[in-house]
C-alpha cells in the first residue's frame, strides 16, 4: 500500500499517460467503428428503426441467431435473452431490413409460437433517426452548458478545462467500452450518456474546489480528503448500480444501468489520476506547497 501511495504521489505525470492512452484507443475505436459500419455506436431499433419482437418462449440464443443470419443474410438481426434476476424467461429479436411476416413466419417455425406468446414492435427508420439526432442534440447542448457554469464557477482556465476533460474522457471512453460489449444503445442509453456528465461533474467539482478553495493542509492532504469523499459516493452509487441490475426485469433499465457502471469506473480514473495530475502541475506552477 505504501509503494502504491509513493507512486501515486511522486510520479503522478507519468500516471497521466493512463488516462490519455485510454482516451486515444478510444477515439480509435469510435473511428474505426464509424469507418467500417457508418455509425461510431451501436443503434439499437429505437435509433435507427426496423422490428423489435418480445417471445414468451426460452430459446437457444446462439442457435437461433445463426438461423435467422442464414436465413436473412442481407438484414441486421440481433437475438438476446430475456432474463429476470440472472434466469431467462424469454427472447428478444431485433430486426432492421427484413419484411415483418417473413421474420414472424420464420420464427413461429423455429420456435412454434402461438400468436398469443410474442408480441410485436415497428419503428420507421426516419423517426428512429429522428430520436436519434434530437437525443445526441440534448447532449451536447448540456455539455455544453455544464462546461459555460464549470468556467463560471471557477474562473480560471486550466481547473475549468481539467473537469470539462475528465467529463469528456468519461462519455468518450464508456461509449468505446459500450461498442466492443456489442451493445445496441437506445434512446434509453444515451439518456445514461446524459446521466453520466452529471455523476462525472460532481466528483470532479468536488476535487477542484478542495484544491482551489481551502487553504488547509498541503495539496496531497486535500486530495486525500475529496478521494475518500468523492470514493464514498462512487461506491454507494456503484452498489444500487448493482442490485438494480441484478433485480430489474427491464432491459432499458439494464442498459442504463450497464453503462452509468462502465461510466463510473472510468471516472475514476479521469479524476483521481488525470484530474489530480492536471491540478497539482497547476497549483505547483502557481508555488502552493505540495507535499504531503
Amino acid at each position: 500500500m505504501n509503494i502504491i501511495k509513493k507512486i501515486y504521489e511522486k510520479h503522478y505525470k507519468k500516471l497521466l499517460v493512463i488516462p490519455i492512452v485510454l482516451l486515444i484507443l478510444a477515439f480509435v475505436q469510435i473511428t474505426v467503428q464509424g469507418i467500417s459500419t457508418g455509425d461510431f455506436i451501436n443503434k439499437g431499433v429505437s435509433l435507427k428503426g426496423g422490428l423489435s419482437i418480445t417471445i414468451e418462449k426460452n430459446a437457444d440464443v446462439a442457435v437461433l441467431q445463426d438461423k435467422l443470419d442464414s436465413k436473412f443474410s442481407g438484414a441486421d438481426i440481433h437475438v438476446r435473452a430475456l432474463s429476470e434476476a440472472g434466469i431467462q424467461v424469454g427472447t428478444i429479436v431485433e430486426a432492421t431490413g427484413v419484411e415483418s411476416d417473413k421474420l414472424i413466419d420464420e420464427l413461429s417455425s423455429e420456435m412454434e409460437l402461438e400468436k398469443e406468446e410474442y408480441s410485436i414492435e415497428i419503428m420507421g427508420s426516419s423517426l428512429g433517426e429522428s430520436f436519434f439526432q434530437e437525443t445526441v442534440k440534448a447532449m451536447l447542448i448540456a455539455f455544453i452548458f455544464m462546461g459555460i457554469v464549470v468556467f463560471f464557477y471557477f474562473r480560471t482556465v486550466v481547473p475549468s478545462f481539467a473537469v470539462i476533460l475528465a467529463a469528456f474522457s468519461d462519455i468518450v471512453v464508456t461509449m468505446s467500452i459500450v461498442n466492443l460489449m456489442g451493445m445496441r444503445l437506445s434512446t434509453a442509453g444515451i439518456a445514461a450518456f446524459l446521466m453520466l456528465i452529471g455523476y462525472s461533474v460532481d466528483t470532479d467539482i468536488l476535487l477542484t474546489t478542495r484544491l482551489l478553495k481551502r487553504r488547509q493542509g498541503t495539496v496531497m492532504e486535500r486530495v486525500y480528503g475529496a478521494m475518500k469523499t468523492g470514493l464514498t459516493m462512487n461506491i454507494t452509487t456503484m452498489t444500487a448500480i448493482l442490485v438494480a441490475l441484478f433485480l430489474a426485469q427491464s432491459d432499458v433499465i439494464k442498459q442504463i444501468m450497464i453503462i452509468l457502471l462502465i461510466g463510473l469506473i472510468v471516472d475514476m480514473i479521469n479524476t483521481w489520476i488525470q484530474n489530480v495530475g492536471i491540478l497539482r502541475i497547476y497549483l505547483g506552477k502557481k508555488g502552493v506547497k505540495d507535499e504531503s
